[in-house]
């Protein structure tokens, strides 16, 4: 069995946090290494325990968690980070995500989603909900601003997985829809990276609209 990934939790509100940590500590794939209640003293207490994921609350009062996600994103070892919010308020978390943020979940999400989560980050996925991948339409993606086609041709296979994962969908459901294995994905999606000049699925989301490769 692998070793437990290390996860640090930032968030505000005490009640909150108690009952993440009360779930993260059920499940042994991951290591709870260390909380935090403010964005001040996330900067402060995480670097020292060397988390791996952070996960991160993105309404923090001070230091928001676009700037947490900033701060330590700067840091080494460098942690993957995923935000948490009530809302999906797509233009904060993309703004998180330009900060260096993985991607982000709805606070209230269940233990298996959250776990699921933090593996596909910390494998080098990003988490993506569909409204993510709307606003990338929105910035990247109308018609009149399609670039022609990318330098480096996908294979059919790779379209099909880059259209996927603009739906949203993690690395196990499109292993589930394309009946292959997770490892598999994960590597079309690094030939994909490599073949589009990005590094992560955001980044390539985008460059998917961009190319017209994906379509809203």
């Amino acid at each position: 069995m692998s070793e437990p990934i290390r996860v640090f939790v930032v968030e505000d509100q005490p009640e909150v946090l108690a009952a993440q940590v009360r779930l993260l500590e059920t499940s042994p794939a991951v290591e709870l290494v260390g909380t935090a209640c403010s964005g001040e003293e996330a900067v402060e207490k995480a670097p020292p325990a060397r988390p791996q994921v952070v996960l991160c609350d993105l309404g923090l009062p001070g230091i928001d968690g676009i700037e947490v996600t900033r701060r330590l994103r700067r840091t080494t070892p460098r942690p993957e980070i995923l935000v948490l919010t009530v809302f999906e308020e797509e233009e904060r978390v993309l703004a998180a995500i330009r900060a260096g943020a993985a991607g982000y979940l709805l606070k209230g999400a269940s233990l298996p989603r959250v776990i699921e989560g933090i593996q596909d980050v910390h494998a080098g996925g990003t988490v993506i909900q569909p409204s993510l991948a709307r606003v990338l339409l929105r910035h990247f993606g109308s018609p009149e601003q399609i670039d022609p086609p990318a330098p480096a041709a996908l294979t059919p296979r790779e379209r099909e997985i880059l259209q996927i994962i603009g739906k949203g969908l993690s690395n196990r459901e499109a292993a589930e829809v394309l009946g292959c294995s997770r490892a598999t994905v994960r590597t079309h999606l690094e030939h994909i990276y490599e073949k589009l000049e990005v590094t992560n699925r955001v980044e390539a989301v985008a460059e998917g609209l961009r190319h017209g490769i994906i379509h809203g």
